[in-house]
């Protein structure tokens, strides 16, 4: 009788680790598929004031969105955008991955609207997947935002002016930091859009005094995607020593997005997706 009580006690214990092992994968499947992808984060910060500052600039960075459809998640991202009331949404690169997506990208700048204005860049994605750049950029001004290719504007907000300088895509395109700078203009703020971070290493030599930007803002490496106690074990070429948050670049703090969608393979796991909010 005792032995066959034992063997009992064996049998509940082993369906108990059963269960829990079955359990903890299960969540870790769901964290993957679903959640980290799904329930999108805001990360804000209040950047360094500087001195006699005045309430400055809001800016919002959405990066790597890989469009394949308007999901729930991607509404309730827009109307918390919207809600946020930002000076300027900056959209850093690989919106889309798919040529035959512009329709899909159409519809979720029509969820931000209008009156909120928009600055782009390219990532690697639009240029691989052979994206029409006349199209693209028509479709982004028809819904107020600017593509910058290799070229700077100025933005004025209460009083406040803030130069946006657009970097090309390093790993697509013809990334040309010079070119850009040509286009500078003293600003209360400046800020470099800049897909890939590693572009970044060459683009301190071209910054000094005259020209300082404030903030580089990347994308590209979406975290790694999978990401194991702050170890990325794939990075996608473009990446460089950066893999998500922030960095110094010489004289210039720069932050890396883990951004939004996913490439190559639908799962995030440590790598929850995000847009970040910077005051300026």
């Amino acid at each position: 009788m005792k032995s066959k009580d034992n063997g009992r006690m064996k049998l509940t214990r082993r369906k108990f680790v059963k269960i829990g092992v079955g359990t903890s994968a299960l969540l870790l499947v769901s964290d993957a598929f679903w959640f980290e992808k799904a329930f999108i984060e805001t990360n804000e910060f209040h950047l360094n004031k500087k001195p006699g500052h005045t309430p400055g600039i809001k800016v919002i960075q959405v990066s790597d969105l890989h469009l394949k459809s308007i999901t729930g998640s991607l509404k309730t991202l827009a109307d918390k955008i919207s809600d946020s009331n930002p000076d300027l949404i900056f959209l850093t690169g690989d919106a889309i991955d798919d040529a035959g997506k512009l329709n899909v990208l159409g519809a979720f700048l029509k969820l931000l609207g209008t009156k909120i204005k928009k600055v782009a860049i390219l990532g690697n994605w639009e240029y691989w997947s052979k994206v029409d750049l006349n199209a693209l950029n028509s479709l982004y001004k028809s819904y107020n935002c600017d593509l910058l290719i290799n070229e700077a504007n100025q933005y004025t907000f209460r009083e406040k002016t803030i130069l946006v300088t657009g970097v090309d895509d390093y790993v697509g395109g013809k990334s040309d930091i010079t070119s850009a700078l040509t286009q500078f203009k003293p600003s209360d703020y400046h800020v470099i859009l800049n897909h890939c971070p590693e572009y970044s290493d060459v683009m301190a030599s071209s910054l000094d005094k005259s020209n300082q930007a404030d903030l580089i803002l990347s994308g590209h490496t979406h975290g790694g995607q999978i990401n194991i106690l702050g170890i990325a074990p794939f990075l996608p070429q473009g990446s460089g020593q950066y893999i998500n948050g922030w960095y110094e670049v010489g004289e210039t703090k720069m932050y890396v997005s883990k951004g939004i969608g996913t490439s190559m393979f639908p799962i995030r796991f440590g790598s929850r997706a995000e847009i970040a909010v910077f005051h300026l």
